[in-house]
């Protein structure tokens, strides 16, 4: 069975006062549960500054954090870049790669996506790779082969042993911070749809990736997404900013 797991994005949000606040009462509300059951992960992706103050505080804890981004050269001349090593100094064992708006606001291709993939892995990070259609591909009917390309351009560079341990997230754009949400057939159609292309590749690995939903989760929609046989948990955006929100996401993770 597969371990869910829950992943806050932060986005750019946060200050030291309010990530104290959070982060100590995501810690009261899950270490017990965290640690009392092995069924969910709980990661929480936060802005690089806060890198230092979230270590602190949740080291210890069950609770795992990583980055939101990651360049694909491990060092150099590249202003305002973060490399792998950095993340590691900190404790990041994961890091968010391609997600929509990375690859919408600031023009990511699918080869950058895949050469970043690709240093998380050598790095020895755990990416969780984003991929998802706009709402123009959705109504096209083009969903398949643009979650299609997305994954093959990680398979050309990284091969499918590249996604041992990895994480794939199905985020829809359109049902991103515009309060829409896939329907859980809706979602659990791509969700289906990403295993079954992967096992054409591995049969065993694409039955032991988690892949999770990442559009607009909520604690009111949480489990009904989550029953969903190809639906390994949520890449959470504003509601993991709230902790009674975030909590009760994880919550029926757990049912």
């Amino acid at each position: 069975m597969r371990q869910k797991l829950v992943a806050g994005n932060w986005k750019m949000h946060g200050s030291l006062q309010s990530n104290q606040i959070l982060l100590a009462q995501l810690r009261e509300s899950l270490d017990a549960k965290l640690g009392a059951q092995s069924r969910l992960e709980v990661l929480v992706c936060v802005p690089a500054p806060y890198f230092a103050q979230v270590q602190s505080i949740l080291n210890g804890s069950s609770i795992a954090w990583g980055a939101q981004n990651v360049s694909q050269h491990k060092s150099g001349a590249y202003t305002g870049e973060i490399s792998a090593s950095m993340l590691q100094d900190f404790g990041c064992r994961h890091v968010l790669i391609g997600h929509s708006e990375r690859r919408g606001m600031y023009g990511e291709t699918d080869f950058e996506v895949a050469a970043k993939f690709q240093a998380a892995k050598m790095a020895g990070l755990i990416p969780v790779l984003c991929v998802g259609e706009t709402l123009q591909e959705r109504e096209s009917g083009v969903t398949e082969s643009v979650i299609a390309r997305q994954i093959d351009a990680v398979l050309e560079v990284s091969g499918i042993d590249g996604f041992w341990q990895a994480v794939v997230a199905y985020e829809p754009v359109w049902a991103i911070g515009t309060g829409k949400t896939a329907s859980p057939g809706q979602a659990q159609a791509v969700h289906a749809y990403i295993r079954q292309r992967l096992s054409q590749h591995h049969a065993g690995l694409a039955e032991q990736l988690r892949i999770v939903y990442g559009g607009s989760v909520k604690a009111d929609n949480a489990a009904e997404l989550f029953a969903m046989p190809d639906i390994d948990g949520g890449l959470v955006g504003g509601a993991s900013l709230v902790s009674a929100e975030f909590v009760a996401i994880c919550e029926a993770a757990c049912s």
